[in-house]
């Protein structure tokens, strides 16, 4: 069993930084866990935002490219989401998520709010 905790989200400025994180315990398999991190903003779904595989691969959602960059540290057993350039329309609820095969984790969720 894996478990997720999120931290790192907060308020921010348009235009402001942020780093998320997001630790796991309960296992030792996270290096070979794809992890992701999801977005829910109020009354719309939830959206897959980055993904970084167990080689390090990433992939973004088109919104985010270029302002956003996730990470792995497997010695942590710690994914981050570094986040610049931040607009209102980040605003929202972050989840981290792991999964392997049939396996998959979810964070609690950390509160991401962009507002002057």
């Amino acid at each position: 069993q894996v478990q997720l905790v999120e931290s790192g989200g907060g308020l921010v400025q348009p235009g402001g930084s942020l780093r998320l994180s997001c630790a796991a315990s309960g296992s030792i398999f996270f290096s070979i866990l794809t992890m992701g991190w999801y977005r829910q903003a109020p009354g719309k779904q939830r959206e897959l935002v980055a993904t970084i595989t167990s080689s390090d691969t990433t992939t973004y959602t088109d919104s985010v490219k270029g302002r956003f960059t996730i990470s792995r540290d497997n010695a942590k057993n710690t994914v981050y989401l570094q986040m610049n350039s931040l607009k209102p329309e980040d605003t929202a609820v972050y989840y981290c998520s792991g999964w392997r095969d049939l396996l998959n984790y979810w964070g609690q969720g950390t509160q991401v709010t962009v507002s002057s």
